[in-house]
């Protein structure tokens, strides 16, 4: 080792800018050129702040009900204790899935497309959903009246699942698009939370009731209005 190297050792040099990487990841997740400081960043809980989608949950739940379905399938038919554990889960989150969206969902629906006059379109979303409840509401039970792993049970889980089906996959295609289009970022977050302390709150399931689709419809929309004023009461459905 020479003398200039016997001097260097255990002198701690500056990184030279041309051994960092040709991009740089900023704290706000921003690319930044090489030796270029990064910007100050505020740690305010506004800038840190998540907002959560009542759209969004109620498609987690979907996928939720069809897992479990699923898991039904794969059940070997004698193994009846795992059959109605499941089943009994399955059967207890459709009625509170239904509940959720008949407090929550649905009524802000009817409210955004009046405000944004999509009435005749939301109306008909809502009433083909809480038909469609009632019916999921009548093939759960309707499991209950078969011995569990049987041929008769199965077949009626299958039509559980067909009636559940049929419904999310209208929903999806119409009264989520739709609400995603009308209603705020802010008011879907809101609602958001909403929805997961009611499933929260009843996460042990709630007493199944049908409903009268447009009994349903009409009560909702009695206390809608446009700002406070009542102008846009809107109680009776047209053509029905």
């Amino acid at each position: 080792m020479g003398d200039l190297g016997r001097q260097l050792i255990g002198v701690r040099f500056p990184l030279h800018h041309d051994t960092l990487p040709r991009t740089a990841l900023c704290l706000d997740g921003t690319e930044r050129p090489p030796g270029r400081p990064s910007p100050a960043i505020r740690l305010t809980p506004e800038r840190y702040r998540r907002t959560v989608d009542i759209t969004q949950l109620i498609l987690d739940d979907h996928h939720e009900q069809r897992r479990l379905f699923s898991i039904l399938e794969q059940i070997d038919r004698g193994n009846t204790a795992a059959l109605s554990a499941v089943w009994d889960r399955l059967a207890a989150f459709l009625d509170l899935h239904a509940q959720a969206e008949e407090e929550i969902f649905y009524p802000e629906l009817l409210r955004v497309g009046i405000v944004a006059h999509r009435r005749e379109g939301v109306e008909d979303e809502t009433l083909d959903a809480i038909k469609d409840h009632n019916e999921i509401r009548d093939a759960v039970a309707e499991v209950a009246n078969h011995a569990v792993g049987t041929d008769d049970w199965f077949q009626a889980v299958a039509g559980a699942n067909e009636a559940n089906s049929d419904h999310m996959g209208e929903e999806e295609r119409e009264g989520l698009t739709d609400f995603r289009r009308l209603a705020s970022v802010q008011r879907r977050h809101e609602l958001a939370v909403e929805f997961a302390d009611y499933e929260a709150r009843h996460y042990a399931g709630v007493e199944p009731v049908d409903k009268d689709p447009e009994t349903y419809v009409r009560t909702q929309e009695q206390g809608l209005t446009d700002g406070g004023d009542g102008s846009l009461s809107v109680g009776s459905l047209k053509g029905r």
